[in-house]
């Protein structure tokens, strides 16, 4: 039996016992889903995108845009999980010293991997910061875990 919507007036709102009709596209009362986060940043567009050296070399051997679209996207979803599992719990006045070192701009990773040594020759001072304390705990962390440092303070 295939109940419509005019059989289903007489049911009560709500009623369990009675099986809804199937909503699909084409049908007058179907609604799309709600879409996820996730879903949402599935489909951003297309944008012109520079390539340095490190996304030519990303994409050295690739040969149409689908290929290259795909291994940027399988890229950048990978270092997202990355920065997902790795960093360092850090204080304020820590926080604080390492933006103060990071805003000289751009990162080089060759910069990142230097933060231990930066923060024991800034002139940066706040109160509750040990710069010794922050020094010993950047050279114990790996370089994963820097980048996701410097990618939270927005660098």
């Amino acid at each position: 039996m295939v109940l419509h919507n005019t059989d289903m007036a007489h049911v009560p709102e709500g009623d369990a016992s009675v099986p809804r009709p199937a909503q699909e596209r084409g049908d007058p009362t179907w609604i799309a889903p709600a879409l996820t986060a996730s879903d949402k940043t599935r489909n951003v567009g297309k944008t012109n995108v520079f390539f340095g050296p490190p996304l030519a070399i990303l994409a050295d051997g690739q040969n149409n845009t689908l290929e290259i679209s795909g291994k940027l996207n399988r890229t950048a979803e990978r270092y997202l999980e990355i920065l997902k599992h790795h960093g360092l719990e850090l204080s304020a006045p820590e926080r604080a010293c390492l933006a103060n070192i990071c805003h000289i701009g751009f990162m080089s990773p060759l910069e990142i991997e230097e933060l231990p040594f930066e923060v024991t020759m800034t002139r940066f001072e706040c109160e509750g910061l040990d710069k010794a304390a922050l020094a010993t705990k950047l050279e114990a962390a790996s370089f994963a875990d820097l980048v996701a440092v410097v990618e939270s303070l927005g660098f």
